[in-house]
């Protein structure tokens, strides 16, 4: 069998962990699969899987052999885009991610847009409210909020958002505005165990930065549920800029203690980093730069 082919299905199976679902992912039967790693392994005669009935894993060859076999088929498709030229026609499966209210918000709308334009290209998008590896999870392009540690990822910035404190004029009719970060001591508050599980807020005070110990009444699993509780007049909820920025203009909610915000929060989109990207990734990561750069509620 050809070894690049070989090295693409090991590929396959050290990320997904499993022969089924790498056999869904190249489009080939579960044989087809078993066969290609046992080719592999008896050409290298080294054993690159532990398998058993639960689960599959690279061993400690296994792990160093998948770095080497990202790294070559990395370099073969950018020869392969190379040839083909910079004005190929996007196509192929392009792996996005972002946080779940954002991707819903955001990402979705390019995302239809971006499909409508090249109709061979397949997008598969994972909204989860959790840090995500890019290569070791297969995915092609991220947009991620907050301060990005070093690494051999291209990032894009693109906007920023605050973390705020909101609620319901009702509410705030009925309880007072509070004008200290320690207020909120008086206050009914929500919180959101999707974005942060910390007892502690932290606000600026005279340049330096102060934690308040909160205790919620209310903690929701998910943004939308954070804020449709706040929305109720129920309480004070810590959210982000852009998730409530529909619902301060149209006077729905209010922030509170503004003057008491830590620093804005950059927002990047990340993609591998290569001489050349995929045209598929170049299309996508070109159209949402553009749309999330001109979004007035990531300013």
């Amino acid at each position: 069998m050809d070894r690049l082919y070989l090295m693409t299905v090991f590929i396959a199976v050290a990320e997904a962990e499993s022969f089924s679902v790498a056999a869904r992912r190249l489009s080939i039967s579960p044989p087809a699969v078993t066969r290609a790693i046992a080719t592999l392994e008896k050409r290298l005669g080294v054993r690159l899987l532990t398998r058993t009935t639960r689960f599959v894993r690279a061993t400690e060859a296994g792990l160093r052999y998948l770095e080497d076999a990202r790294r070559i088929v990395a370099e073969v498709d950018e020869a392969d885009e190379a040839a083909i030229g910079i004005n190929a026609v996007p196509r192929g499966r392009l792996m996005v991610t972002a946080p779940v209210l954002f991707g819903r918000m955001f990402v979705t709308p390019v995302v239809v847009d971006y499909l409508r334009r090249h109709p061979e290209v397949t997008v598969s998008a994972l909204f989860v409210d959790r840090v995500v590896a890019l290569v070791e999870e297969g995915l092609d392009v991220g947009i991620r909020i907050g301060h990005l540690p070093d690494s051999s990822l291209q990032a894009i910035r693109v906007g920023q958002v605050r973390s705020v404190l909101c609620a319901a004029p009702a509410y705030l009719a009925e309880h007072g505005v509070p004008e200290l970060p320690e207020d909120l001591a008086e206050h009914v508050l929500i919180s959101s165990s999707g974005s942060s599980v910390d007892p502690a807020w932290k606000f600026m005070r005279d340049g330096s930065v102060v934690s308040v110990k909160v205790q919620p009444r209310l903690i929701m699993s998910t943004n939308d549920s954070t804020i449709e509780a706040a929305r109720s007049g129920f309480g004070i909820a810590r959210l982000l800029s852009y998730q409530i920025a529909s619902l301060v203009a149209s006077g729905e909610l209010r922030i509170v203690l503004a003057e008491h915000e830590m620093a804005a929060l950059p927002i990047h989109v990340i993609h591998r980093e290569g001489r050349q990207s995929a045209a598929k990734v170049r299309g996508f990561v070109d159209l949402v730069v553009q749309r999330l750069r001109g979004d007035g509620a990531l300013r």
